[in-house]
């Protein structure tokens, strides 16, 4: 879309802001004064998973600095094109949860839609970075199905929107799936996973609030920063308009190599959530996804840095240390009493057994 004086006025901010994202690895590296030399690496990756990282979010990386955390994160590299045992295209088993179109039911009283493909940063971890999103997302032609799945089966209580990111929706298309949503008497939360608080600030304007404020559902939001330099001024405020809205706030982080494995850097970035009124709420172990595996640290260095951080802060900042196993009922813990979560022979997902989180 080529804007306009006159149309510019009607297009939201944070939308302007997503049309300006960062796509060609070559603007990437001239904007951080970075060697051109990492050009061709970045370029073969990007073929395979393309860049997209907002202009706001550049702005907090160190300039000149190839291992900045935040870049780590986006920055295509050569490591991605290694093969690495172990590591596959449907690490969590998405495709056998799938229920109807765009329709993930793997634990009990949840249900998770993904409402679409698009996302304003792609994380070079990111564990969809295969899902064959244009076959199986609940988008506005099929949520019809979607929404039948969920209506027809009331041992769902809460409906969490994923994607892709759920908030690159546009406000209409998201008022009309939660208006839609509302409608199902049965269900009682929402939750929205998005990385847009922290990548695209922006998008936390009063028209989303307002969306927010006309659902019945209690509104869950889980946000997902990795790093202290994430959250800025302007994520510090967003988080604060969402908080005083009456959202409740986690955040939701993954262990990645080079980014956040020292129990320093967790210990500031969980205060650093607190202050912008956001819980810690999850770390995950890498999902083993093709191309990750340079990222990944193992279960038993994991647990020593949870360790160190249990003497930094004080538990309400600890966020659960954990991993998803395909044909468990819930998120296993790492690092702590072994309990059994596995799915038992013959189990569905809308009966009420197993544990619960």
């Amino acid at each position: 879309m080529i804007l306009t004086k006159s149309n510019r006025r009607e297009t939201p901010r944070w939308q302007r802001e997503l049309a300006r994202a960062i796509t060609d690895p070559a603007e990437l590296l001239r904007e951080l004064d970075l060697d051109l030399a990492l050009l061709s690496p970045a370029r073969a990756a990007s073929a395979q998973f393309s860049l997209r990282v907002p202009r706001g979010f550049v702005a907090r990386m160190r300039k000149g600095d190839p291992a900045d955390p935040l870049l780590r994160q986006v920055l295509p590299l050569a490591d991605e094109l290694a093969p690495a045992p172990g590591f596959v295209a449907d690490p969590v088993a998405d495709r056998a949860a799938q229920v109807a179109p765009g329709v993930l039911h793997k634990y009990c009283g949840r249900a998770l839609l993904i409402a679409t493909g698009a996302c304003a940063v792609h994380c070079r971890y990111c564990f969809r970075r295969e899902y064959p999103y244009a076959d199986n997302r609940a988008g506005s032609d099929e949520w019809r199905a979607a929404l039948a799945y969920v209506t027809g089966d009331t041992s769902v209580r809460e409906v969490i929107l994923s994607g892709g990111d759920p908030l690159s929706l546009s406000d209409r298309r998201l008022g009309a799936l939660l208006a839609a949503l509302d409608r199902i008497p049965h269900l009682e939360r929402v939750r929205i996973h998005s990385r847009q608080p922290i990548v695209l600030p922006e998008r936390i304007d009063r028209n989303f609030l307002e969306l927010l404020a006309r659902t019945r559902l209690r509104a869950v939001l889980v946000v997902h920063a990795n790093h202290p330099q994430e959250i800025d001024e302007t994520v510090r405020a967003a988080l604060e308009r969402l908080a005083r809205a009456g959202i409740t706030l986690l955040n939701q982080s993954v262990l990645l190599r080079g980014v956040n494995d020292s129990a320093a850097t967790l210990a500031r970035l969980s205060e650093a959530l607190f202050a912008a009124r956001v819980l810690p709420y999850y770390l995950h172990l890498l999902d083993r996804v093709r191309g990750a595996a340079h990222y990944e640290v193992n279960e038993s260095e994991a647990s020593a840095i949870m360790a160190q951080l249990l003497a930094r802060a004080p538990g309400y900042l600890v966020p659960r240390l954990v991993r998803e196993q395909p044909g468990h009922l819930a998120k296993v813990p790492v690092g702590s009493v072994p309990v059994e979560v596995r799915r038992p022979l013959g189990f569905s997902p809308s009966e009420e057994v197993g544990i619960r989180v």
